[in-house]
C-alpha cells in the first residue's frame, strides 16, 4: 500500500521563503496539498521573487499561495504578519522558520552591528515568529526551525550564526514542552552543505576539503531539506519532539 503525505485545508508560513531552501520548502508544501504564506523581508529582489513563486503556485492550484513582507527581527511586523494570516487563512498549522542571514567575521575582528544583526535575524526572529505564531495556531500543529551543522561544529568565523543556531536548538526543545499540551511539536533540522547559490560561492579547494568529511560523497540538495520539513509537518513525525535532525550526508567533522 502506498504511503502519501496529504496536507490538503493546511494552512504553512515559511519565513525567508523567496528564494533558496525557502522556495524549496514552500514548494514542496504547496505540492503536498498546503496552502503556502511566503514570508520575505522586503530586500533587493526578495519581493519580486516571492511573487513569482506566488504566481507559480496559484497558477497549479488557484488560491494555494499568499506573499506577506516582514522583518522577522522587528517583532511588531511579525506580529501584523500573523494577524494577516489569521485574517487571510483563519489560522496556522505549519511554520518553518527559515529566515536567516550570515555575517562572518572572527570574533577579535567582529563589529557589534555583524553580531546583532545575525542574532536578530537568526534567533530573536524564530523567537518572535514562534511567539506570534502560537497565537494563531491550531491544535496539532508543528513547528520546524533551521538550526546548522554549524552549530555542531563551530565553523572558523562564525561564532554570530553557530551561537544563534544553537539558541535555536535550545529554544525547540523547550516549546516542545511548552506546546505539547496542545499536541503542537517542535523540531529543528541540521543541514550540512547544501548546494545554494551561497554554496556555490565556497572556493573549489574548500568545497573539496568539505566534501572529505561526508560520507554520502555529495553536498545535500535543496529538496533533501524540503523532503525533511514535509516530514517533519506531516502525521508520520506526529511523536517525534523537541529534536534536532541532522540532515548533511553523515558529517561528523
Amino acid at each position: 500500500m502506498a504511503i502519501e503525505i496529504d496536507l490538503k485545508g493546511k494552512v504553512s508560513l515559511v519565513t525567508g521563503a523567496s528564494q533558496g531552501i525557502g522556495a524549496e520548502i514552500a514548494r514542496t508544501l504547496q505540492r503536498a496539498g498546503a496552502t503556502v504564506i511566503l514570508n520575505h523581508p522586503d530586500l533587493g529582489t526578495t519581493r519580486e521573487d516571492a511573487g513569482t513563486l506566488a504566481e507559480e503556485f496559484n497558477h497549479n492550484r488557484p488560491d494555494s499561495a499568499h506573499v506577506l513582507a516582514a522583518d522577522v527581527a522587528d517583532a511588531e511586523s511579525v506580529r501584523a504578519m500573523m494577524g494577516e494570516v489569521k485574517s487571510l487563512c483563519g489560522g496556522l498549522d505549519y511554520l518553518v522558520n527559515n529566515a536567516a542571514i550570515l555575517r562572518d567575521r572572527t570574533v577579535a575582528k567582529m563589529s557589534l552591528e555583524e553580531w546583532n544583526s545575525v542574532i536578530g535575524v537568526n534567533l530573536t526572529g524564530v523567537f518572535h515568529c514562534s511567539k506570534f505564531a502560537l497565537e494563531i495556531m491550531r491544535d496539532n500543529g508543528s513547528i520546524v526551525s533551521m538550526a546548522s551543522i554549524a552549530a555542531i561544529l563551530g565553523f572558523y568565523g562564525q561564532a554570530n550564526y553557530a551561537a544563534a543556531k544553537s539558541g535555536v536548538e535550545a529554544m525547540m526543545r523547550v516549546i516542545s514542552r511548552e506546546a505539547a499540551r496542545r499536541g503542537i511539536r517542535a523540531n529543528c533540522i541540521a543541514p550540512g552543505v547544501i548546494e545554494t547559490a551561497m554554496a556555490a560561492t565556497i572556493p573549489e579547494g574548500i568545497r573539496a576539503e568539505m566534501l572529505k568529511n561526508v560520507p554520502l560523497g555529495r553536498f545535500g540538495e535543496k529538496s533533501d531539506i524540503a523532503n525533511t520539513v514535509l516530514f517533519l509537518c506531516s502525521p508520520l513525525a506526529s511523536y517525534i519532539t523537541g529534536q534536532t535532525l541532522e540532515v548533511n550526508g553523515g558529517w561528523r567533522g
